[in-house]
């Protein structure tokens, strides 16, 4: 597709058209000050200049290691119009993890946050791999600039990003040790955001309350969805259920995402201060059915639950909880989606098989991983490594990750459990461990694992925990551990996981 096609559109071109429709309406606020679609076009535009004057240009790498910030959101749109590629990491990563991300995404900058500074403070000073450091700060931090220094106001530089360009890439699980990094286009946002939009009917008067980390696809989707439709993205650096409670009050915060243990959280808050959130009409993500029963008798919002992943660019299955309890909605209207088995056949409705699916939402693929997005995409479906079954109804049900994808969501959090076995094997004396997922009333989900050793009543839990902790990000701790002199095996010899989970996993 050419500059000059007449079907092009990206995410600035969205900005632009938001600054001539919605021009004097809040498109952020972060602390109380509110800046306008048109101020927030300005300073795009003045930061992409910015930008290219340092030579940052068409599929170069920004990596983003920072807080929720409104200069986060400017620049995930300085990069739209340049071409660029925003790669978010996750600030709660160790720096060895952190450095496994910028190995493979090989940016030309990194923007950190004085909350970040202190994993890589001696980064300028002894990488030569990238070329500049910048900081959401007002003064420099470290060796990291502020990022406002090089915005140049009044001068404009071309659009060159196309439809089909990448705009960012969202770090999934480090299913092989390196997170790998889910390529999502102008055409894959645009279109989520349409179908988002479309689901939930959102429009100008709606304000989405920012509070989830914006390296998340949760976070990035509905922001996006939000600004799309001229509505008000309320900032906050990071979850406080107190300040959500007022952000939500004051900003008339009509949709907020939700992970345990964000919903419980606001409503003990809400209790407290005998607030009704009036303005909420929306709660959307994952939570436990008595968390959401209780969201239904306090307000008058609904809960809406579905099934997705950074891969999809959000969700591809969407309903409100109360019309299908226990289901993940219906699919959605940008996609087609296949329960099959290991052989790709389609399987009859209400048995569980391997859900695929396709449309414009589908990601582009792993950033240089060409064989890992080859396997991915195979046969021109999104081979998504979870397990599902339709009803007769056509609601989709979520039954469990395949085998070979295992995964444990704490939070809303990946962790693979291979990685966090692989960190436990190295204590001396362990022979064998087996980490799962069980229920959490706080967490949603949490870490378990059964450590198989010689003689248990030595170990305490606290050794495992803190020395997982000190290896790879803490979220990746087991919250529970239990010692085992034998673990089940499978006829290889393998840990029976399966086993394991039907023994420990109550």
């Amino acid at each position: 597709m050419s500059p000059m096609s007449a079907q092009r559109l990206t995410l600035y071109d969205v900005m632009r058209r938001n600054a001539f429709a919605f021009g004097d309406r809040p498109a952020f606020t972060q602390n109380g000050h509110a800046r306008t679609y048109a101020e927030v076009l300005g300073s795009v535009d003045a930061l992409a200049a910015g930008l290219a004057r340092l030579g940052i240009g068409k599929g170069d790498r920004i990596c983003i290691l920072a807080q929720n910030h409104a200069q986060y959101l400017v620049l995930y749109f300085a990069c739209a119009k340049l071409g660029a590629i925003a790669y978010p990491i996750n600030w709660r990563l160790t720096e060895t993890e952190i450095g496994r991300v910028v190995e493979r995404a090989r940016p030309k900058m990194l923007v950190i946050d004085e909350s970040t500074h202190g994993a890589v403070a001696s980064w300028p000073t002894s990488r030569r791999d990238i070329a500049h450091w910048f900081a959401f700060a007002q003064e420099a931090v470290g060796g990291y600039a502020p990022l406002h220094s090089i915005y140049r106001e009044g001068v404009d530089v071309p659009s060159a990003a196309e439809p089909e360009d990448a705009w960012a890439a969202i770090s999934t699980a480090a299913v092989d040790v390196i997170p790998r990094g889910a390529v999502l286009t102008h055409a894959n946002v645009i279109a989520s955001n349409v179908q988002t939009m479309a689901g939930m009917q959102l429009t100008e008067e709606d304000a989405y309350l920012a509070a989830l980390p914006m390296y998340h696809i949760s976070a990035l989707g509905y922001i996006t969805a939000i600004l799309h439709a001229g509505g008000k993205v309320v900032v906050m650096p990071r979850f406080d259920a107190a300040e959500a409670l007022k952000a939500i009050d004051d900003e008339k915060v009509t949709l907020l995402s939700d992970f345990p243990p964000v919903l419980i959280s606001v409503l003990n808050e809400a209790e407290k201060a005998g607030s009704r959130m009036q303005s909420l009409r929306i709660v959307a993500g994952l939570d436990n059915p008595d968390t959401i029963e209780r969201l239904h008798k306090l307000t008058d919002a609904n809960f809406y639950t579905g099934f997705g992943q950074s891969e999809t660019t959000g969700f591809v299955t969407l309903q409100r909880y109360r019309d299908n309890p226990g289901g993940a909605g219906k699919p959605a209207a940008l996609c087609e989606i296949r329960i099959v088995d290991d052989y790709d056949r389609d399987l009859p409705i209400g048995q569980p098989g391997e859900i695929l699916v396709r449309g414009p939402v589908v990601f582009q693929g792993y950033y240089d991983q060409p064989e890992a997005t080859e396997f991915t995409l195979r046969g021109g479906w999104h081979h998504t490594g979870d397990v599902g079954r339709f009803d007769h109804r056509g609601y989709l049900y979520y039954v469990k990750r395949k085998a070979e994808k295992e995964l444990i969501k704490p939070g809303g959090e990946n962790v693979y459990p291979a990685e966090v076995e692989t960190v436990i094997m190295e204590l001396e004396g362990v022979a064998a461990c087996c980490v799962i997922g069980v229920p959490d009333a706080q967490w949603g989900e949490a870490i378990q694992a059964i450590v198989q050793v010689k003689d248990a009543a030595k170990w305490t839990p606290e050794r495992v925990i803190d020395h997982v902790g000190a290896r790879i990000a803490r979220y990746k701790r087991p919250k529970r551990v239990v010692f085992t002199d034998a673990l089940p095996r499978a006829a290889d010899g393998a840990v029976d996981r399966e086993a394991v989970k039907a023994k420990w996993g109550k």
